[in-house]
């Protein structure tokens, strides 16, 4: 793989990707990082993968525009805990509080987005436990663990032996989307697929799953541009 930088203002950074399965140029933007990665074929000349490039960069800079920058996570950035933005200010003390609409984060500066992540993790497992704990008394079944990670193509997991996954960037969501991913992740320890015998589990479980799902469709890309230093 291969870097280059297409000038402008901003001027946006491309990785250039070549496939041998490829038969034709590729231009692709995450929406959960900014990342545009331009797939082309083996041989094609990287000057031709250039011109296409420029080519594009109108649609280019209008979906980077609509995705909206990161946000580098630190003292006096905002950052959304369960569906609310909180200021991070200073603060004394051993821990982090939630305080009058902020986030309190002792410690020196350049610590806070670590601690941040610890805390963050901490809420997400005490809430996603919670609420997988109630979706499994409801269905009669027992899940085997529960992990924690930071995943950027899905929002959680069941595996066949019954562990559940979940992103810990749900506490960030409103608390009705993270407890719409643990019936929907709890609903596969009875289902695991998603026929409509699926949906009406989680619909049993969880009710009208419809609003949360389009939140993370909608919003859930958002939760990603928060950046704690990685």
């Amino acid at each position: 793989m291969g870097q280059i930088t297409l000038p402008g203002n901003p001027p946006i950074s491309v990785t250039l990707r070549r496939s041998a399965q490829a038969r034709r140029l590729s231009l692709r933007l995450s929406q959960l990082d900014g990342r545009v990665t331009l797939t082309l074929p083996r041989r094609l000349p990287e000057a031709e993968a250039i011109g296409f490039l420029r080519e594009k960069e109108g649609w280019l800079r209008g979906h980077l525009e609509s995705r909206g920058a990161d946000v580098a996570v630190g003292l006096g950035a905002r950052l959304p805990f369960e569906g609310r933005a909180h200021e991070i200010r200073p603060a004394q003390g051993r821990s982090v509080r939630r305080v009058d609409g902020a986030l309190e984060v002792p410690g020196a500066a350049q610590q806070v987005p670590a601690r941040l992540v610890g805390w963050l993790r901490a809420e997400a497992r005490d809430r996603l436990a919670a609420a997988s704990d109630r979706h499994a008394a409801a269905l009669g079944l027992p899940y085997s663990r529960l992990t924690l990670r930071d995943t950027r193509s899905r929002w959680g997991s069941c595996t066949a032996e019954g562990g559940l996954m979940y992103s810990w960037r749900l506490v960030m969501a409103p608390p009705e989307v993270l407890d719409y991913v643990a019936a929907h992740e709890v609903a596969h320890l009875a289902q695991m697929n998603h026929s409509p015998a699926f949906w009406a589990v989680v619909e049993r479980l969880y009710g009208d799953w419809r609003p949360a799902r389009r939140w993370l469709q909608v919003e859930g890309a958002s939760l990603h541009r928060y950046r704690f230093g990685d």
